[in-house]
């Protein structure tokens, strides 16, 4: 083996050791984003909040320090979903806002590991509430348990001079992951609105700064958040690489890999094909009859109401009791699929937009 070769082996084994020793020390910031009202998977809170705007409440993100709070006129409601637990004790700066009249809920509170099921349901104004830990504060006021059963309080109250401060052992009280069970949502909504206080939702624990908040912080050019992120490291070791690729005069390490061929997906080109096939028949009265089956059995499915298709009627009066919307849209694909009739291009197109307002409602 050549000099220049061997050299360039070196190197490329060097630079990959670097970079696996890179990715393993790195710190994983991905669980940040739990509890977060930007979060739209099982673990965040978007679906909440959305209810919440839905219902007309006052709220909004917070995207500043803690301490900002104080330039807040009182009382005002801070809600904060925490990504790891965090001890039921409040720090002298928390203290001091709370017992000036406001009220502070900490979802993910860390607390003992009891004998209980790791799920139950809570009994509450609002029906059953789904918790989903083995958790439980046993130092609580009996008095001002909110939730809680034998094992000990899940969600609990305690007062500090004017204000008072919930708690809660489980970090996902209404996450998204509860969508299906409104009692999380409604109960979670009346926490927070319970004296119809202004409500804020702590977004600056997950991260997310607002722009004079990051400009104050350093944090406000490309070069800084190069800096504090792994992403330069990673741009340093590709830069080695590029030199020692250059230094070996470009040569490949050993023979050219050929290209795979692309795997055709069939059923891909099938269901293009067939449509292609309706299109050219005219066929819109098939492709309604099987699209808005399908798209009837999922909205049962949403609604709970199982896969054996429901008359209209029946269908439209569970869809008001469990979403609380306009019928509007419903029955308008309803009626235009039982027609069994051709319909044109652009009607068809306007059915299937009205099909995806009906799911936004979901």
């Amino acid at each position: 083996m050549k000099r220049s070769n061997r050299i360039a082996w070196l190197g490329a084994i060097a630079l990959g050791v670097i970079i696996l020793l890179t990715l393993i020390a790195a710190p994983n910031s991905s669980k940040i984003n739990n509890g977060s009202t930007y979060n739209r998977a099982a673990d965040g809170y978007g679906a909440w909040y959305a209810f919440m705007q839905k219902q007309g409440t006052t709220i909004q993100r917070w995207q500043k320090p803690f301490s900002e709070l104080k330039k807040q006129p009182s009382p005002i409601t801070l809600l904060q979903v925490y990504s790891i637990l965090r001890p039921p004790i409040l720090a002298h700066e928390e203290r001091e806002w709370v017992e000036k009249g406001n009220t502070l809920i900490i979802l993910g509170v860390n607390s003992q590991v009891t004998a209980a099921d790791f799920n139950t349901m809570q009994k509450s104004s609002f029906g059953d509430v789904k918790i989903a830990t083995r958790r439980r504060y046993a130092k609580a006021n009996p008095q001002k348990v909110a939730l809680g059963d034998r094992f000990g309080a899940v969600v609990w109250e305690k007062k500090y001079d004017q204000g008072k401060v919930i708690f809660s052992t489980t970090r996902y009280l209404a996450a998204n992951a509860y969508q299906d069970n409104l009692s999380n949502f409604q109960y979670l909504a009346s926490l927070v609105t319970n004296k119809n206080q202004p409500v804020f939702v702590d977004e600056y624990i997950h991260g997310y700064k607002d722009a004079d908040v990051r400009q104050t912080e350093g944090q406000g050019n490309l070069l800084n958040y190069f800096i504090k992120t792994p992403v330069l490291p990673i741009l340093v070791q590709i830069g080695v690489l590029l030199l020692v690729l250059i230094w070996a005069k470009n040569r490949r390490f050993g023979q050219a890999v050929a290209l795979d061929t692309p795997v055709v997906d069939n059923s891909e080109a099938y269901i293009q094909a067939l449509a292609g096939v309706l299109q050219k028949a005219e066929s819109s009265d098939f492709v309604v009859e099987m699209l808005g089956k399908e798209e009837q059995l999922q909205l049962q499915k949403a609604l709970g109401l199982g896969q054996i298709p429901l008359e209209h009627q029946t269908l439209i009066n569970h869809w008001v009791e469990k979403t609380g919307a306009s019928t509007a849209e419903l029955d308008a694909v309803l009626k235009l699929q039982s027609r069994k009739r051709r319909m044109s291009e652009p009607d068809l197109l306007s059915w299937l937009g009205k099909w995806q307002i009906v799911r936004r409602h979901l």
